[in-house]
């Protein structure tokens, strides 16, 4: 006998990932820069939706919105990929551990403390997938010590390529996860019920 109610279940599940993989490419769009950042490097809320996906539909659809969203950003790349592989990656690291662990332990603080994780390995993988991925690829097109100037002209103090990193992107893409997850909390209730298809 065929299982209808699963079967609609996991239409529902991919009719939603893509919805909220639209709306997190959507937001991709909304970014802009902050005066203690270079201005190459934007600031996006396009977790956001991903960390819901990740909460109330699995961790596997969390990291399904952060590669469709990338993928469609493809279509406006300025970085030849290179910036949407990047974005992918670090997105995946974020959402996929938060939505591991909410999945265990299904209570705000479970929320919580997988927000908090999954920001902090992000942004711990920002240094090394920058600095021996991205960054190389982007020297390419701009020389380091160019990328290394705009950091300078912040904090003049800074010396190469992995000190700017570590100064500046890692507390940034913390910085990231944290207000993703913080207006995934504000917005999450009201919306949870709406995902899951409950009343």
């Amino acid at each position: 006998m065929i299982n209808t109610t699963s079967g609609m279940g996991s239409t529902r599940k991919i009719v939603v990932t893509a919805m909220l993989s639209a709306i997190s490419a959507i937001l991709m769009f909304v970014d802009f820069s902050i005066p203690i950042m270079p201005a190459f490097i934007k600031l996006d809320v396009s977790e956001l939706p991903a960390l819901v996906a990740s909460f109330s539909l699995g961790p596997v659809s969390g990291v399904a919105v952060c590669l469709i969203k990338n993928l469609i950003n493809l279509f406006r790349t300025t970085t030849g990929g290179v910036g949407e592989f990047s974005n992918f990656v670090l997105g995946a690291c974020f959402v996929f551990p938060a939505g591991v662990i909410y999945k265990r332990l299904k209570t705000r603080q479970g929320a919580l403390l997988g927000s908090i994780l999954g920001a902090v390995i992000m942004a711990v993988l920002s240094v090394p997938i920058n600095y021996f991925v991205t960054y190389p690829i982007y020297a390419k097109i701009m020389p380091i010590d160019a990328i290394i100037s705009m950091y300078q002209a912040i904090v003049p103090s800074v010396n190469g390529l992995l000190e700017c990193l570590v100064v500046f992107n890692m507390p940034f893409t913390f910085f990231k996860g944290i207000l993703d997850a913080a207006l995934t909390f504000l917005i999450y209730k009201r919306i949870s019920h709406i995902i899951k298809g409950t009343h």
